[in-house]
């Protein structure tokens, strides 16, 4: 039941005035506006006739969204809302569609059967669930119904009815961690997370955390999280992410496996022990190949004593010269093993360039494990620990370094570029500009070390004489080849948020081979013999060969790493076109560029398979790599037409005002054409991936379990949709029939208390919620930044709207924005 119908019984219906006059004896009825308004809405002045009406608008000010549909994960305001949803966007699927109220309370009567008994009718999971959006008690009836629903369930799962629970909709591992049983506040930074210790595994002890989770222990019987024990009495759920297909003897027990640790998404990649493969990236149903079990790779742990001293043992041996000794401390084990799981669970499948089967952290280089536990600290929301690994691990590698007075980068050690990237990463996206000033200082130093180690890679290759590699060899070279390719996706993202020139060509990867599957990466070093057929079965073609299908629209057949490395080509090669002089004369490259994007997106259909499970909550139908590579797409799509180095630029420098003046001064780059509606529509993609899912939900859960790309090519998707509904809410030029049904495409995305409740345009609504979702809960901090800035953005595009609203008012002219009026508009 919802907090706000939970709050009903605690407010008094107002008393009705004593001079309130009685109807009239002689039959005259009263009119409707005389009936009293006696609940109260707690949050405002507002007063209703009726409690539903009451509940209704509470929901504008807690954002509360009660009505969940059962057969994906859409939240909504009102019941209407959801069975229009369900008509909509469900008709296809061939389900039992939902019924509205009336319906419902028509076909809940009890009807007489044959033998003199009452039959009830079966209750969908929809119905189940409004049960408990009522403010007033159940009635015999209903409750009737309900028991006879749970005794048809335990019959048909062979239980006893008085052992069945409901069954959980997601792990209490994951998202629910995120959604406690205390009341939300809207202007909380971090999540209220308790949890941690349940992602380890079981025969590691776990101590109580420190940071942020030492922090809640006054809440420690507030929050509902649950073991593998209790999963079946879990309460507080969220919708499925995904459909689930069950297997023979998928029953309730098997839903959560107590082998499994972490944060898990059941649904269509869940690692049941009967469940076969293959499962597409793009969709499982439709993958081709033999079927193969679903797999998770397990996240290294540290667990014993003789580990940890080797861990110390390695950090003295490269800290030479003892800067590290009275500063840094190595967390405890427990700790230790938080970090390492948070990393390979949340960052690690984003950019898989790092082996799990084969990271030691008791023989892994120092450097390179400090800046795994760095990540992994900044997933536990413990910042300080997190800065303090960071900056260790840069220590250590300036040590390094200095040491080399005959520096290589054909000798440089993999971990090296490894330890490096991690760092950069870790700074660039911190939210402050000192720590982007450092990452752009050793850029160059990065890419030189990649170019040095690909041509030793080459050399390896070719003395091989076209012998297969062994196993051991092969992972070497892997490795290799994933984090050259790794690098060359982060110097994008820098070139796509910040403007950068990219450090690395893609002449430098011509005959390199693209990344193989997540399968093929995953698999037991041990078993050499399904490696052997594994990767004789795969087909792994170079970069070059990629490439030139692309651009002669011909379908490639690559891995998930792979759809995310050529669209960060793609990215980078409109980059280039955008800034040479000849782009607005070259129609042919451009018509090439649109040609070589279309056929990546028809490439997905043919993906290769991945049957490697990856935990995390995201509304995408398998590898999050294909989730993030069509974010990438999105925003290549829209760079083609709109380039706001403006705004890119300003980022550098991290001052939200800045970034917010550039927005709003970016307002003439959108214009209104046939061509700019394109762009609106990837925009719209965009944004309805977080409608759909819910904006709170998304708001408190993306932070961890999506990848930063998001935010980041969202930024210019979300710039543009702001500045384009402005145009057609203020332009003189009346809109025409594609852009009407465009806005009101987009203005059903959002519930009416949502655009109506703040009296704001849609433009200025966008940007707010926009801003307000992502830097909710703060991972990496230029996020926050983001968020501060959209949110600046969006009162500008207020202030001028009431600026012309008053000079109108006067009969003044209006004058068009000035460069600065945002930033004035937002003090």
């Amino acid at each position: 039941m919802s907090a706000i119908a939970g709050s009903e019984q605690m407010i008094q219906p107002i008393s009705p005035p004593t001079s309130k006059k009685t109807p009239s004896t002689s039959g005259e009825k009263p009119s409707s506006n005389s009936k009293e308004k006696r609940y109260q809405c707690q949050f405002c002045s507002r007063a209703f006739s009726r409690s539903e009406h009451r509940s209704r608008h509470e929901r504008s000010h807690t954002k509360e969204r009660p009505f969940k549909c059962s057969k994906c994960r859409s939240t909504f305001v009102r019941r209407d809302l959801l069975l229009r949803h369900d008509r909509t966007v469900h008709a296809k699927d061939g389900g039992v569609p939902l019924q509205a109220e009336t319906k419902r309370r028509n076909t809940s009567g009890s009807k007489a059967s044959p033998d003199g008994s009452s039959k009830l009718p079966d209750l969908d999971e929809a119905s189940l669930e409004q049960f408990g959006d009522s403010n007033d008690p159940f009635s015999v009836e209903q409750a009737a119904m309900l028991m006879t629903n749970f005794q048809q369930r335990a019959a048909m799962s062979g239980q006893d009815a008085s052992t069945i629970h409901s069954e959980p909709l997601i792990s209490p591992h994951g998202p629910q961690m995120m959604e406690p049983a205390l009341p939300y506040a809207a202007s909380m930074t971090l999540p209220q997370m308790n949890g941690w210790d349940q992602m380890l595994p079981q025969s590691v002890s776990q101590p109580k955390a420190s940071s942020i989770t030492s922090g809640m222990e006054t809440h420690n019987d507030l929050l509902p999280f649950a073991n593998s024990n209790t999963i079946a009495g879990a309460s507080n759920t969220l919708p499925p992410l995904m459909d689930r297909q069950p297997s023979q003897n998928d029953g309730l027990t098997a839903f959560n496996p107590p082998s499994l640790n972490g944060l898990a998404t059941p649904g269509a990649l869940s690692p049941f022990p009967s469940m076969m493969g293959p499962v597409s990236p793009v969709d499982y149903r439709r993958s081709p190949g033999p079927p193969q079990q679903c797999t998770i790779a397990k996240p290294p742990q540290v667990e014993t004593d003789d580990q940890i001293n080797r861990i110390m043992d390695n950090i003295r041996r490269c800290d030479s010269e003892g800067q590290l000794v009275d500063t840094f401390r190595l967390p405890q084990t427990s700790v230790l093993n938080r970090y390492l799981s948070t990393y390979f669970s949340f960052f690690h499948h984003h950019l898989p360039f790092l082996h799990p089967a084969s990271f030691d952290p008791a023989t892994v280089s120092a450097p390179l494990l400090l800046a795994v536990l760095s990540i992994g600290a900044l997933y536990t929301f413990e910042q300080d620990q997190a800065y303090m690994l960071h900056i260790g691990s840069k220590v250590l590698v300036t040590q390094f370094l200095q040491k080399k007075d005959n520096f290589s980068s054909r000798k440089c050690p993999l971990w090296m570029m490894q330890s490096s990237l991690l760092n950069m990463s870790f700074a660039s996206w911190s939210g402050d500009p000192k720590g982007l000033e450092w990452a752009c200082s050793i850029k160059s130093l990065l890419a030189n070390m990649v170019a040095g180690n690909r041509y030793e890679l080459k050399l390896r290759s070719d003395a091989r004489e076209g012998r297969q590699p062994t196993h051991e060899e092969w992972i070497e070279d892997e490795g290799c080849r994933r984090t050259y390719y790794a690098v060359y996706i982060f110097f994008g993202l820098l070139t796509l948020t910040y403007n950068h020139t990219p450090a690395i060509s893609f002449n430098e990867f011509d005959s390199l081979e693209l990344p193989s599957s997540e399968t093929l990466w995953n698999l037991d070093p041990s078993d050499n013999e399904s490696w052997s057929e594994s990767l004789t079965a795969s087909t792994i073609i170079t970069f070059r060969e990629a490439h030139d299908a692309l651009f002669q629209g011909e379908n490639a057949r690559y891995s998930a790493f792979a759809t995310r490395v050529m669209i960060n080509a793609l990215f980078l090669e409109v980059w280039y076109h955008k800034r040479s002089p000849e782009a607005l004369q070259d129609v042919v490259t451009e018509y090439k560029l649109r040609l070589a994007l279309d056929t990546w997106e028809k490439s997905l259909e043919i993906c290769e398979a991945e049957t490697v499970v990856v935990q995390l909550s995201a509304p995408h139908k398998g590898h999050p790599l294909i989730f993030n590579a069509m974010a990438m797409y999105r925003n290549t799509r829209a760079r083609l037409v709109v380039d706001l180095k403006t705004v890119q630029e300003a980022l550098r420098y991290h001052d939200s005002y800045e970034v917010a003046a550039a927005m709003t001064h970016a307002r003439d780059k959108v214009t209104r054409n046939q061509e700019m509606l394109s762009v609106i529509q990837a925009c719209f993609d965009c944004i309805e991936v977080a409608a759909l899912q819910g904006i709170r939900w998304v708001a408190r859960t993306s932070a961890t379990n999506w990848s930063i790309e998001h935010p980041l090519c969202g930024l210019d998707l979300l710039v543009i949709l702001s500045l384009w509904l402005w145009r057609v809410e203020h332009d003189d030029e009346p809109a025409s029939e594609d852009e009407k049904n465009m806005y009101q495409k987009l203005r059903n995305l959002f519930d009416e208390d949502s655009v109506d409740g703040y009296n704001q345009k849609l433009s200025s609504t966008v940007a707010r919620l926009w801003g307000s979702m992502i830097d909710e809960v703060v991972v990496w901090g230029i996020t926050k930044l983001m968020g501060e800035s959209f949110k600046l953005h969006s009162q500008a595009l207020v202030g001028y709207e009431d600026a012309v609203m008053a000079e109108q008012a006067n009969g003044t002219p209006v004058q068009p924005m000035a460069p600065h009026a945002a930033e004035v508009a937002a003090y």
